[in-house]
């Protein structure tokens, strides 16, 4: 009877230890990796985005942005006046 309880109590112990360890696994080893990739996932859709505005700026020579309430933001390269 006592030897059952016992091995009841260290199976509990056990189990106990293994998800607290996963758990500190998750919060030190996985949640920072998968932070670092939206991170750099959010950064290269920066770098996208912007890009493709360039890219259009230089096909057209402008680029319209919607800027909400009914308004547009119209980009076009900046092109400053030589000094004589």
């Amino acid at each position: 009877m006592k030897g059952d309880k016992r091995t009841v109590l260290v199976l509990v112990l056990v189990l106990v230890i293994v998800i607290l360890l996963g758990f500190i696994g998750y919060l030190f080893l996985i949640n920072p990796a998968l932070n670092g990739l939206v991170v750099r996932g959010y950064n290269q859709g920066q770098v996208d985005t912007i890009n493709a505005i360039l890219l259009q700026i230089s096909n057209s020579g402008y680029v319209q942005l919607p800027a909400g309430n009914n308004q547009t933001l119209i980009l076009v390269p900046y092109q400053p006046q030589l000094q004589q």
